[in-house]
């Protein structure tokens, strides 16, 4: 569609490139004006010519005039011809070149366009890529971010573990509730998974983030490119407009540049920051997934390598509980033994006493019947000395025995306490043995495998 401008400015240099030299310009004639006469009438009587000659001679042309304004007729009408001539020349050498000016410049506009169009094509490529990259990031970040919170809800089972076992340590009876290696080493695992929620909480927020700044990024990627795609249309349907076209028409006040308008550069620059932008919130997404990773692998490996060390302390005090309820048992059997024996002694002892009452008897009996010898008679002979001296040594072994019998007696109840202490001690180990065995050890078996650690399962 030719724009009025257009087409002054074609005539313009349609002028400007004539070759032919123009013909002088001819001075147009115009009409001569009317000679007047005056014609000196005569006022005589005897004036024989009058007035009727006068006004014919006054009204008419010289012959020369009237051969000089044939001529000048003859010329003016050949100075029209020539005119009139080159001027058909120009405007036919004028309509020429303004077609040929249109054709190539709608030639070029066409070019333009197609270069355009590719330029356009480019970016609406480079930007469509960017948002299906953008798009499949953010579901592998999505995935990662669900890892997260299944890795979250698994560390519920092992704290729940941690503290149950802690619990019930807390019900073994005072000479067992001693702060050993057992709890050591849970404290530490409860304290463990404590810092790992919150790691895990903190990284789901920043994967949360990173996902909303994907999207963010990903909608602006969009709205370049749906504004290309429609630019594409616009100037694909451009492109096919021809002057055979029945769909244009004059439109004078598109003929200018909007204010707003952008620049190629500025163009070009938008998009190359958008897909810029795009690629750096792309990169911060890949390195977060494999932090994530990162984490994941080691929070695992950190909860199992502690729930292994935890299992091993309860193995290796379980294994001296049990040499320790042995041992007792074993020290039980002697004391029990022990205790069989001394009431034997005992019992021999009573016996031994009791059985030096009667030679103790007859000795007293014989010194008291002597003591009634008369007179002289009660002398100190050989039988007295020694019947006082069996009975010096019979009271002697009789008190010697009952001395004996009292500390046989003493360490009879010694023994029987310490049979108490030892069958108490034996129910203490067997309760102790029974809660970290039975109760923590067999809870730990349910404690999550690596992969529901990892956020596998």
């Amino acid at each position: 569609m030719a724009c009025p401008a257009g087409g002054s400015g074609a005539m313009a240099q349609a002028r400007g490139l004539l070759t032919k030299e123009p013909a002088p310009q001819a001075v147009p004639v115009s009409d001569l004006p009317m000679k007047v006469c005056e014609v000196a009438l005569k006022t005589g009587p005897d004036s024989s010519s009058g007035l009727a000659t006068a006004v014919f001679r006054t009204a008419k042309y010289l012959p020369p005039e009237w051969h000089q304004r044939n001529s000048d007729l003859y010329h003016r009408a050949c100075a029209g011809c020539e005119q009139a001539e080159r001027g058909r020349a120009e405007a036919r050498e004028l309509a020429e070149h303004a077609a040929t000016a249109a054709q190539r410049v709608q030639q070029d506009s066409t070019a333009a366009l197609g270069q355009r169009l590719q330029d356009i094509h480019f970016w609406k490529a480079e930007l469509q890529k960017e948002i299906e990259d953008l798009d499949a990031e953010t579901g592998l970040l999505a995935a990662q971010k669900r890892r997260l919170e299944s890795a979250l809800d698994a560390t519920e089972v092992p704290y729940a573990i941690a503290t149950d076992n802690l619990q019930c340590r807390e019900r073994r009876q005072p000479p067992d509730l001693v702060s050993d290696e057992v709890e050591r080493e849970l404290l530490k695992e409860v304290e463990l998974i404590r810092n790992i929620q919150e790691l895990l909480k903190r990284t789901l927020i920043q994967a949360g983030n990173q996902m909303r700044l994907n999207r963010d990024q990903k909608e602006v990627c969009e709205i370049d490119w749906s504004d290309k795609v429609e630019t594409y249309n616009i100037d694909v349907n451009c492109g096919r407009y021809s002057n055979q076209s029945t769909n244009i028409q004059f439109h004078p006040g598109s003929v200018k540049f909007e204010e707003s308008a952008s620049i190629p550069e500025t163009w070009a620059k938008f998009s190359h920051d958008n897909i810029y932008r795009a690629e750096r919130e792309k990169l911060a997404s890949i390195n977060l997934r494999a932090l994530i990773d990162n984490i994941l692998r080691d929070v695992s490996e950190d909860l199992r390598m502690q729930c292994a060390a935890v299992n091993e302390a309860f193995a290796k005090h379980c294994e001296e509980l049990y040499d320790t309820k042995h041992k007792l048992e074993y020290h039980l059997k002697k004391i029990l033994k022990e205790i069989g024996d001394q009431e034997a002694n005992i019992a021999a002892l009573k016996q031994a006493i009791k059985d030096k009452e009667a030679p103790l008897k007859v000795a007293q009996t014989r010194l008291y019947d002597r003591s009634f010898r008369p007179n002289v008679e009660l002398c100190r002979d050989e039988a007295q000395f020694r019947l006082i001296g069996e009975a010096e040594e019979l009271t002697e072994s009789i008190e010697s025995l009952k001395k004996k019998l009292l500390e046989s007696e003493q360490c009879l109840r010694n023994l029987e306490d310490t049979r108490m202490n030892l069958e108490k001690e034996i129910a203490v180990k067997t309760n102790s043995i029974f809660i970290d065995r039975q109760k923590c050890m067999a809870h730990r078996t349910r404690y999550p495998v690596v992969l529901k650690l990892a956020g596998y399962q």
